[in-house]
């Protein structure tokens, strides 16, 4: 069952670079997760640096950042140190969170169709619940709008 904005999200456990993750640990905080298709591509790249640097901000707002894609957790821990993210990264090879989310599309790379992570943002509020969803995210612009949307909350 996909995500609606106004609803609890189902609870959910997922490894990361900083163990196992469960929605529940971010009770009572804003919760960002951002869903993308690679680590180290361009536009992953730099929607990560422009998380990371607006980091402190997120979490003067009472909010976590956490990225999500099908990469392992040694392409995670790659990725993250040569970033120098400072938040973590969840790794869902088994597409089990990109389903609940609904992020999975048919994208063309090259000429062809293949299926690959449509970027998107969720922020889920204290109690579990969606608050707000961008799908098709284009990079330039889009972690000070996640952060401008959480603080005038």
């Amino acid at each position: 069952m996909a995500v609606e904005i106004g609803k609890k999200v189902a609870t959910f456990t997922i490894e990361g670079t900083g163990g196992s993750f469960s929605l529940t640990d971010a009770a009572g905080k804003w919760l960002v997760l951002y869903f993308y298709p690679k680590d180290s591509t361009p536009g992953c790249t730099t929607e990560g640096e422009n998380f990371r640097d607006l980091c402190s901000e997120f979490e003067a707002a009472g909010a976590l950042i956490l990225g999500v894609s099908r990469d392992s957790i040694k392409s995670h821990n790659n990725f993250k140190s040569k970033l120098n993210l400072n938040f973590e990264l969840l790794s869902d090879p088994d597409e089990v969170l990109c389903n609940q989310f609904d992020v999975m599309k048919m994208k063309n790379m090259y000429g062809k169709q293949v299926r690959g992570v449509e970027r998107s943002t969720f922020v889920i509020d204290g109690k579990g619940v969606l608050r707000q969803e961008w799908r098709g995210v284009k990079v330039p612009g889009h972690a000070q709008e996640v952060l401008n949307y959480i603080q005038e909350q």
